[in-house]
């Protein structure tokens, strides 16, 4: 990837509604350059989709918090049958599998503390592989949309 593709992803992570001409002004190409890196980058798998970004209270969805769980056996098939079935969980935004104390982290969004306290009972107090779990009410989220690569 060179400055003029990392120009291209910046401005479509700032808007990635803004026309293909609009990009190419701001970067300083033609129209059709831009149009052939992007789709370049896309063959490429650098651009992997385009997303909304919802505002998750307008979906009914006020209360985030994040649950770091411990499951045991740790084998393949049990980490990765509890990472599937995590992530189909209505409440669920993302599901990381760490190393460390924790085995994983699910971060979800439920309409209030107490449909929070019933997701955790429901769907976690009865879980035979969770030997623990442990949750953090999140109060602000703040995510960083345009990325630079790294040197």
């Amino acid at each position: 990837m060179d400055e003029v593709d990392s120009a291209i992803i910046r401005a479509l992570q700032e808007d990635a509604r803004q026309p293909n001409q609009d990009i190419a002004r701001a970067v300083g190409i033609a129209p059709s350059t831009c149009l052939e890196r992007t789709r370049l980058l896309r063959r490429r798998g650098v651009i992997r989709g385009y997303h909304a970004d919802i505002d998750l209270a307008a979906l009914n969805r006020g209360v985030q918090a994040l649950i770091a769980a411990q499951i045991r056996p740790l084998s393949r098939r049990v980490i990765e049958a509890f990472q599937n079935s995590v992530a189909a969980l209505p409440e669920v935004l993302a599901v990381f599998t760490l190393a460390g104390s924790d085995d994983f982290i699910i971060h979800v969004a439920a309409q209030d503390i107490d449909h929070l306290h019933a997701f955790l009972v429901d769907r976690f107090t009865s879980r035979r592989e969770i030997v623990g779990f442990r949750t953090s009410i999140v109060y602000r989220h703040q995510v960083n949309n345009v990325l630079e690569p790294l040197q």
